[in-house]
């Protein structure tokens, strides 16, 4: 003590100095105790889908691999493709993303693709899991395609799909805003309605609601068993339509697929949609940008709206006029997701954390 019975200013200081340590202390073990916390799947932490391009630019020379290695179990649907470096396709650090299975053990995570694997948990990786490995269920059809969904129940750390909710967000495509806006050219149309078809089946909701439509509508059907639309020269066919029917094969959540963003966007043609409801599409897209069939009461009523745009040309304009500000990009690519993935892996921290009940949740 002082003359004044104080305690000396040293004394103080150190006091202080032992208090801010204990503060410190509690912060790091509250801040691990949240990290260690399984997260809510319906709440997942956002997932940035377009890092900044500067990003790559502004890393140290010797930051510009992550170090990670991601391993993909199966190539997808057993087709191998160029793995590009992440650095180029999203201006990211990049990972190390092989196909080669030796590299397991060392491997900080795994994509398993759901349809390779979805036939016997046999076709899942046997081995013991390396420590803080994270494995991750990734699928890009809707749940009435994807069977034995039970059978990835307790298995896996982080879900990867067109599904916002993932913990990795991979949709068929998204809009980009431009730098700044530009003028609008609208290719020029000699034709009314196109649809490709990949799988035909009647009875279906959407072949049964185009045996109603065409009843009062031309439309060109492309695919098997219909028109013939040769290899190159898909964008171009398409183009020449003022709208596309982007009828789903399944109605879900979140599932709307390259039919909108690359056969009618990429094509300049107006997306005649029936998918999941009107304000599932407006999360991904300007509400002018389509047309849903649920706007109307009947497929009549949908073709007489097709017909008066047909004759109005500047009604018909007005579904353009979003594209002075905005780019849609919708081409599909597996480099793209397992870059998103690399992505998801460098900003996320280990989460001690097993989807229990995958099988509910993707429904």
């Amino acid at each position: 003590m002082d003359s004044n019975g104080h305690p000396p200013k040293a004394t103080c200081q150190k006091v202080l100095i032992l208090i801010l340590f204990q503060l410190g202390l509690s912060a790091i073990f509250f801040s691990y105790t949240r990290i260690s916390v399984k997260p809510d799947l319906g709440n997942p932490v956002p997932v940035m889908l377009h890092p900044p391009k500067h990003l790559e630019n502004s890393l140290p020379l010797d930051k510009q691999s992550s170090k990670l290695t991601i391993l993909l179990w199966t190539w997808p649907f057993g087709t191998p493709f160029l793995i590009k470096k992440c650095s180029q396709l999203l201006g990211i650090p990049d990972c190390y993303i092989t196909a080669d299975r030796s590299q397991y053990q060392k491997a900080d995570a795994i994509i398993v693709h759901h349809r390779d694997v979805c036939s016997s948990p046999k076709r899942l990786p046997q081995e013991p899991r390396p420590l803080l490995q994270r494995w991750i269920w990734f699928n890009m059809e809707s749940p009435t395609t994807s069977p034995n969904l039970g059978l990835m129940d307790n298995h896996f750390n982080l879900t990867m799909s067109y599904r916002r909710d993932s913990d990795i967000f991979t949709p068929y495509g998204w809009m980009e805003a431009l730098s700044q806006p530009q003028n609008i050219t609208i290719p020029h149309k000699s034709k009314l309605v196109a649809w490709v078809v990949s799988s035909w089946k009647p009875g279906t909701h959407r072949v049964k609601y185009y045996e109603e439509l065409k009843k009062y509508l031309q439309v060109d059907i492309y695919g098997q068993h219909h028109l013939p639309l040769p290899q190159g020269k898909h964008l171009s066919t398409l183009s020449q339509y003022k709208f596309y029917l982007a009828f789903e094969n399944s109605i879900h959540e979140d599932y709307i697929t390259e039919k909108v963003w690359k056969n009618a966007f990429h094509a300049g043609a107006v997306p005649v949609v029936l998918g999941p409801p009107r304000k599932n599409y407006e999360l991904y897209m300007p509400p002018d940008s389509f047309i849903h069939v649920n706007d109307f009461p009947s497929a009549r009523e949908l073709a007489k709206f097709l017909h008066e745009l047909d004759r109005n040309t500047t009604r018909y304009q007005s579904y353009f006029h979003w594209r002075s500000w905005l780019k849609p990009f919708g081409e599909f690519s597996w480099a793209i997701h397992f870059c998103k993935a690399c992505w998801a892996l460098q900003k996320k921290p280990i989460q001690y954390q097993t989807v229990p009940e995958l099988s509910k949740w993707f429904k």
